[in-house]
């Protein structure tokens, strides 16, 4: 005679509806006691793409199944975590890399189902925004920007951060949103691969950042004139660049997965001019000199499209024996004028932004920089440092400019955790930098 649970299962979700950044307490209770239970929740992202994860549990003695408290006997992750399920997703038949939602201004939707081997199921839903209510959105088409402005609900002024992308190229509006959602009037701008900009990093001028950074000083009138410039990968890279090129019209500098010299073009770059080894920045015409200019140390690199070796990163390793072209394509970063803050991957198998952010650190430190300096360097953490609370699992990936495959490293468990921790120690810095700490 077969055993009915003890009830009918059910959900409890605190919250249901709640930003992207915002951990949820996913309990399911009403089954038998020590009965095996699969989780699974499926997400809508970008292009309709699907994905999906599933973990099994054994309940407690109660019937209960709490994902703040119980790991997974089996499954996509193998540890106490709130959001695991959302973390450890794949896409479903496709190999999208796109995480996000198609418009940010609407919110991603999770379904989640739990299921007995008896075939009893329950079902549940949660949803992760990126624009709280209020938040306005603008597209910026002025002097030649291609950007896009978020601003907060709340009347200003407020304190602003511009946000760069990588060399994936395109703007960055699910960034900008959420920085939008804390307090921070937030400008993702794009500086190739987007609308009526090169599809190349190839020769981007600073002037256009510079334009930037000054349309937004005067026409956003930020908070005591704060303006932060935040960039992930080429972008921090770039974010370092502009913070010791303009010192006076950046205020803070947040740079992810950063380089502490400029590069080439790399996967980004223009086959016509130079591909990998082209220029990337240029200043009044003048191509800013690189890593992989005539590097003497270098004989091979991972961009021409052979099988990529399992770490990319071993070439920078290699360009930086070529020490006179290292000295020369070195930013001056001890030419910013306020708070920087670092972050960083030890299993970065893109670069080694960890080597990098601490010889940034080290640069800073010997010229006496009187602001503060912040280096969060993540334990299992690859390249793709990201949003908290998305998924962590694509550890390997074709270049979205070159499509040559390439690695980012790190672990989904240790991925999330610094996507995590990066995006709150963002925040805590920010606060810090600005007084206005929430």
């Amino acid at each position: 005679m077969m055993t009915k649970p003890f009830s009918a299962p059910v959900f409890s979700i605190d919250a249901v509806d709640g930003l992207i950044d915002e951990p949820r307490r996913i309990v399911v209770s009403g089954f038998a006691p020590d009965e095996i239970v699969a989780i699974s929740a499926r997400t809508e992202r970008a292009r309709s793409v699907t994905w999906m994860s599933q973990a099994t549990f054994m309940a407690d003695a109660q019937g209960v199944v709490d994902l703040t408290r119980d790991a997974p006997v089996g499954g996509d992750y193998a540890e106490i975590s709130a959001m695991g399920l959302i973390w450890s997703q794949q896409p479903v038949d496709s190999a999208s890399a796109e995480l996000f939602a198609d418009d940010v201004m609407q919110p991603l939707r999770t379904t989640l189902t739990a299921e007995t081997a008896a075939g009893v199921r329950a079902e549940a839903s949660l949803s992760q925004g990126f624009a709280a209510a209020g938040v306005g959105r603008r597209e910026i088409r002025e002097q030649g920007l291609v950007g896009t402005l978020f601003t907060p609900a709340a009347p200003g002024p407020h304190p602003l951060v511009m946000v760069l992308n990588g060399s994936g190229g395109g703007i960055n509006e699910p960034r900008a949103a959420l920085l939008a959602s804390r307090g921070y009037q937030a400008f993702a701008l794009g500086y190739f691969k987007a609308p009526g900009l090169s599809p190349y990093i190839t020769e981007t001028p600073l002037e256009y950042l510079e334009t930037g950074l000054r349309w937004a000083r005067r026409d956003l009138q930020p908070k005591d004139g704060f303006v932060a410039v935040s960039g992930q990968s080429r972008g921090g890279e770039l974010a370092l660049l502009l913070g010791a090129t303009f010192p006076e019209l950046v205020s803070a500098v947040i740079a992810f997965v950063p380089g502490a010299v400029v590069h080439g073009a790399q996967g980004a770059g223009d086959p016509a001019r130079g591909g990998w080894q082209g220029t990337t920045w240029t200043r009044d015409g003048v191509p800013l000199p690189h890593l992989w200019q005539d590097n003497a140390a270098v004989h091979w690199h991972p961009w021409a499209g052979e099988a990529p070796p399992s770490r990319h990163h071993s070439v920078f390793f290699e360009g930086l024996k070529d020490t006179a072209l290292a000295a020369r394509a070195r930013i001056a970063v001890e030419n910013i004028a306020g708070p920087v803050l670092l972050i960083s991957g030890r299993d970065d198998r893109a670069w080694p932004s960890s080597l990098y952010s601490r010889m940034i650190v080290s640069t800073l430190q010997k010229h006496d920089h009187p602001h503060l300096v912040r280096h969060l360097d993540f334990d299992d953490a690859g390249h793709a440092i990201n949003l908290p609370i998305v998924p962590s699992t694509q550890l390997s990936r074709l270049h979205p400019v070159s499509k040559v495959p390439y690695t980012n490293g790190g672990t989904p468990s240790g991925n999330a955790r610094a996507d995590g921790g990066s995006w709150h120690g963002m925040l805590a810095f920010l606060g810090e930098v600005t007084g206005s700490a929430i």
